[in-house]
């Protein structure tokens, strides 16, 4: 995989605003191989369209499971 262009990248805080999570939860997603971390040591970014899909795919499964309670 080639790194994402660098307007496309953003640092953990942002990260988790967009994916809808919490900082810890961005960390255990690079530790569990869900995300690729860029960045140089002590500096991790992210790609925020990467991000942004994962959040569209929660929210989907989120949908579905709701109307499967209904």
């Amino acid at each position: 995989m080639t790194k994402p262009p660098r307007h496309r990248l953003v640092p953990t805080n942002v990260a988790a605003l967009a994916a809808g999570v919490s900082e810890a939860t961005i960390r255990k997603w690079v530790s569990r191989g869900k995300i690729k971390r860029y960045g140089a040591p002590g500096r991790s970014e992210f790609d925020i369209e990467e991000l942004v899909g994962i959040a569209a795919r929660r929210e989907e499964l989120s949908g579905i499971a709701a109307r499967r309670q209904n």
